[in-house]
């Protein structure tokens, strides 16, 4: 990080300067401090550190910014450039006072940050306005900051793997095609009985123990086999509310999930009261040449090709995810080293974006995807401290073998995902900037590059495969306990 005078935040960039120091640092440009630099470990992938500037240093420091100062500062009755040094120490006392502490804290940073074994995963916990540089005398300020776990990379060379084989049926691309189709269709109001298919509009009540804790009006909800919220599940949904009407009521009980954020209320029973508003059916998109031009197709053919490749991709997705999971069950094995939990709980929502991406990249669609995050989110907790764990053993292993992520790897992932969602690509690639994803996505492909080269080294025995399509789920983007963060699907690209 590189001060930029006076509009430099001393908090923010002292917050941020372990992780990003500059290359000048000990250069010609910027003289290295004279540091003392004490480093221990209090507990999981934390860190305290002690640094002491000595009185030397900060002198100079300090001669750095009132030399700044009087190029600058504009005095009454003196020349810019020419106002006594004197009269600037008293009249920009607390200016200086600020500056300085800003260079001192930012230099020692950096400078601590290159010179020390320490490699940070979030910004150092200081308190920067409680911190004053002194007058005589050295300056030693500490801070906590959690780090990467120290471990060795385990052997991951000659693995034997169990890979589903099997071509894509003409049954499974029947199914995606309908359920492809369908996430395009439109609901419409209907005075008939609730049929499979068909969507509810319905007011929602929540009890516990007798008493109301929440109300959610107007939901739509579509008649799957399962029903799942942010925090629980309802089993039997569809079977629940068949042949239902506008202007019926049905109750159901849900076990709140025991990943709840709200810890108390993790395994109790809550009752459901689902009133029904409207019943729609679903009208089907027209095959027409609007319809077609979504995806840069010129008729009913190209589309069939499109859509078997992207059933293909899934395929591949769940190829790729069942060797993940065996190439990370084995490269994890000796990972018994515990994580703090507050860096699984920064952690979590991070966690849930690259599986939304991978998805997205793989073709599934967005009720699918969906329905996959309020699983996640049940088992947030212990599925992020899994995957933290695989994250920072895959990092290693891409470290040690060079492996990066080029920007053309993710500008052909974002090309899938045009077509996926029907946008265009320069809609998706801004919207994948606006919510965050991108840095989400170069990890996770340099993490995919990583696994792809384990799995190079290691030999397969094929095995049945699972239908790829399951059409079974349907989701709801809140939590019945509240407390949890929005759906990551972004809605506002679809009616």
């Amino acid at each position: 990080m590189t001060a930029e005078g006076e509009d430099v935040d001393a908090s923010a960039a002292a917050a941020t300067a372990v992780e990003n120091a500059p290359e000048d640092v000990g250069s010609d440009k910027q003289q290295k401090l004279n540091l003392s630099v004490e480093v221990k470990s209090v507990g999981p992938c934390r860190k305290h550190v002690a640094v002491t500037v000595s009185e030397s240093d900060i002198e100079t420091l300090r001669n750095q910014c009132l030399d700044e100062f009087s190029e600058q500062a504009e005095v009454p009755g003196f020349r810019q450039g020419h106002v006594p040094r004197s009269l600037l120490q008293k009249r920009f006392k607390s200016e200086l006072s600020d500056q300085v502490k800003q260079k001192v804290l930012l230099q020692s940073l950096e400078q601590m940050s290159e010179d020390n074994d320490i490699d940070p995963i979030n910004q150092p916990n200081i308190d920067v306005d409680s911190l004053d540089i002194p007058d005589t005398g050295d300056f030693r300020y500490e801070f906590d900051v959690e780090v990467r776990p120290e471990f060795d990379v385990p052997d991951y060379t000659g693995f034997v793997i169990d890979r589903p084989s099997g071509d894509v049926t003409d049954e499974e691309f029947t199914a995606f095609k309908q359920q492809f189709i369908e996430s395009y269709s439109k609901p419409s109001k209907v005075d008939r009985a609730a049929e499979s298919g068909d969507s509810l509009l319905c007011d929602l009540t929540f009890t516990h123990d007798g008493k109301e804790i929440r109300e959610n009006e107007g939901v739509p909800l579509r008649m799957r086999p399962t029903l799942r919220f942010q925090d629980a599940v309802v089993e039997d949904f569809e079977s629940l509310m068949t042949g239902v009407s506008a202007g019926d009521s049905k109750t159901t009980e849900v076990t709140i999930s025991l990943q709840s954020t709200v810890v108390e209320m993790r395994g109790e029973k809550v009752d459901v009261s689902l009133n029904v508003k409207e019943v729609r059916e679903h009208i089907l998109p027209t095959m027409d040449k609007e319809f077609l031009e979504q995806f840069d197709c010129e008729s009913q053919d190209d589309l069939n090709e499109q859509i078997r490749a992207s059933l293909k991709r899934q395929v591949e997705y769940q190829q790729r995810q069942t060797a993940r999971a065996q190439v990370l069950e084995k490269i994890t094995e000796s990972a018994d080293w515990d994580l703090p939990e507050s860096l699984v709980e920064q952690q979590t929502e991070n966690a849930l974006r690259r599986e939304i991406l991978e998805m997205t990249q793989a073709g599934f669609t967005r009720e699918q995807i969906s329905a996959r995050e309020n699983e996640i989110r049940q088992n947030a907790i212990e599925n992020t401290r899994k995957a933290l764990k695989e994250h920072f053993v895959l990092d290693k292993i891409a470290t040690k073998e060079e492996i990066e992520c080029e920007q053309a790897d993710i500008d052909q992932e974002l090309l899938l995902m045009s077509f996926q969602s029907g946008e265009p690509l320069r809609r998706v690639r801004a919207r994948m900037v606006k919510n965050g994803m991108i840095e989400n996505m170069e990890a996770q492909l340099r993490e995919r590059k990583a696994i792809d080269f384990i799995l190079e080294n290691a030999s397969f025995e094929d095995v049945d495969r699972k239908p790829a399509v399951e059409h079974n789920v349907a989701s709801v983007s809140f939590a019945i306990c509240g407390n949890m963060v929005s759906s990551l699907i972004d809605d506002t690209t679809k009616d």
